[in-house]
């Protein structure tokens, strides 16, 4: 048998990935940390963490609670706002010469403008991530990202002035996720990613408390995988535009499973808390998965399971 060339090139938004393996924004911090235990290289594309245009300190403590096969969260998109991120974090992710795709949420439908335009000419960025979906902040993003039409006016806002690709960030807590899917694709958006964390809290029965300082924060890890499975798979049966999908995934079993659903190109989360390797040994397991089933073409099985 001859052996097999394995090709793992995937394409999002005109924007050419070398494998389809990605970190979720809010888990990769701004690389450095994971830099120290393997090659950042080996990714297809980083994500930064959302980014505001202020800093931001976050929720109160405690901020991290296990669960049944899952995390609950609420750090509250703690980061050092647009002018630190510009001056101290970027240099080191434009030197991986990588596919860099930025993050970013605001309060307002201004404050999405105004950081896409601050972000639109900075060399080296590839696209904006407008995360719509974040549910540990209070104020904006679970009201534009629930509300279609709130969701599709950030997304015209940030398009208007940025001539980057823009991918949009669904939340799974609305009635519809397709909804506010179709409405941002009409909007203009160049990708969906999905999807950002499901709501959930966790009592403390030693002290008769909340075990999160902000009372309730966003649940991940592979609890959520059936759920983050099934959004995609019936996004990418209404709209036109490709997905980057996430939720849950630790294995590259998962990332295929997701890819088969209709993800071009998936995110990792959870997993690397888990595993700091996790995300280059999901590469080797697609590898691994390809070669066994003699797949050369990894974009071949982008959405097979509906054909």
């Amino acid at each position: 048998m001859e052996p097999l060339a394995l090709d793992l090139r995937v394409e999002v938004a005109g924007i050419a990935l070398k494998n389809p393996v990605m970190p979720a924004s809010g888990t990769f911090g701004f690389g450095e940390e994971l830099s120290r235990w393997f090659d950042l290289r080996e990714l297809g594309a980083v994500v930064t963490k959302t980014i505001t245009l202020e800093p931001r300190p976050g929720n109160p403590p405690p901020r991290l609670q296990e669960t049944y096969c899952g995390l609950l969260n609420s750090v509250g998109l703690q980061n050092p706002g647009l002018e630190i991120f510009l001056r101290d974090k970027l240099p080191f992710l434009q030197e991986l010469g990588l596919p860099l795709i930025v993050s970013i949420a605001g309060k307002t439908v201004e404050e999405y403008r105004e950081l896409a335009r601050r972000l639109a000419p900075v060399a080296g960025i590839s696209a904006l991530e407008v995360n719509i979906s974040c549910p540990n902040v209070k104020e904006g993003g679970v009201a534009f990202g629930s509300v279609p039409s709130l969701a599709a006016k950030v997304t015209e806002a940030v398009k208007e002035v940025c001539p980057l690709p823009v991918i949009v960030k669904l939340t799974p807590n609305v009635t519809d996720i397709v909804a506010v899917a179709r409405a941002v694709e009409m909007a203009g958006a160049d990708a969906l990613a999905l999807i950002n964390t499901l709501t959930g809290m966790a009592i403390d029965l030693e002290r008769f408390r909340p075990a999160l300082g902000n009372v309730w924060g966003g649940l991940s890890g592979p609890a959520i995988k059936p759920v983050a499975l099934w959004a995609v798979w019936r996004v990418y049966e209404a709209v036109k535009i490709p997905l980057i999908g996430m939720g849950g995934i630790m294995t590259g079993r998962d990332a295929l499973e997701f890819i088969l659903a209709g993800a071009t190109a998936v995110a990792v989360g959870t997993a690397s808390f888990l595993n700091p390797l996790s995300m280059v040994q999901i590469i080797e397991e697609i590898k691994g998965f390809m070669l066994q089933h003699r797949i050369s073409r990894l974009a071949s099985l982008v959405g097979a399971a509906h054909r």
